[in-house]
């Protein structure tokens, strides 16, 4: 799990019915009517923010690694695979539970010394929904995209770890690109399931078992803390090859190098998918 790092730059949407209708005449017989035109769809009215004072920006918790969020909606499809959105707010955001709804935390600028990315996992008319890295696993939140500020990319990146195989495999716009046998979390520091994004990429200070460590958006949920940090799962590599298919870390994920090579240039914010 990362503790304290110098950064590396990353490199960086109705069926309308038409019923045919019948008038009797006089004689009995009927004649259908001419076919209906569907309704104009009606446009989704966009919703607006709430209103935030000054005071309770300052009130409110910045989503970092290092956050507990209280009010922050929990993913609902934590499997559901990626759409490859991603996007990085220019200067800080205020996030919300849901359109219209109170606010719940800011998203900054950076994480862990780099830039902030996150995934959008769903849209509404002028807001995005995406991924957080704080505490609780898989919070999500709302921003407001209308409002400007934000700067939208496209990863065709996706990451998956199959904790039973112990397997990390790496995709390409659906082209696989490797798999490895990883060591994950044992069973008393289990790795945390659900889907997840890189979130940043760091060269430690004074490199002991690894020379790049990516934390990932999600914590152990039995370590609150480790080596001075805040429990942050990352992936890492590992000197010692006979970890790998075991289930041995505090959970984090120990792969080894060649995958390390290929993971350190997927863009930040590109979606990680954790099962069993």
């Amino acid at each position: 799990m990362p503790d304290r790092f110098s950064a590396n730059k990353p490199i960086a949407w109705s069926t309308a019915l038409a019923a045919t209708m019948t008038l009797a005449t006089a004689c009995g017989t009927t004649t259908p009517l001419p076919p209906q035109a569907p309704p104009a769809a009606t446009p989704r009215q966009q919703v607006l923010p709430a209103p935030v004072s000054a005071e309770q920006l300052t009130q409110l918790p910045h989503a970092t690694t290092y956050a507990k969020l209280r009010g922050a909606p929990k993913d609902a499809t934590p499997f559901k695979p990626g759409n490859g959105r991603v996007t990085h707010p220019e200067q800080p955001q205020v996030v919300y539970a849901h359109p219209g709804g109170p606010p719940v935390a800011i998203l900054p600028t950076k994480a862990l010394g780099g830039p902030m990315w996150v995934p959008v996992v769903e849209k509404q008319a002028g807001w995005v929904r995406v991924l957080l890295p704080s505490r609780p696993n898989r919070s999500t939140g709302w921003i407001y995209e209308a409002g400007g500020g934000l700067r939208n990319a496209y990863s065709a990146y996706d990451v998956r770890i199959d904790l039973s195989a112990h397997r990390l495999t790496v995709f390409q716009s659906a082209r696989e690109l490797g798999r490895w046998k990883v060591a994950v979390g044992a069973p008393s520091t289990p790795t945390p399931l659900g889907r997840t994004f890189l979130l940043a990429s760091l060269i430690p200070k004074h490199a002991t078992y690894s020379p790049r460590m990516l934390p990932l958006g999600t914590h152990s949920r039995v370590l609150r803390t480790f080596s001075g940090g805040p429990g942050t799962i990352a992936v890492h590599g590992w000197p010692d090859r006979s970890v790998f298919g075991r289930e041995i870390s505090h959970g984090c994920v120990r792969v080894p190098a060649p995958a390390l090579r290929i993971l350190s240039r997927i863009p930040l914010g590109s979606s990680v998918i954790i099962k069993r």
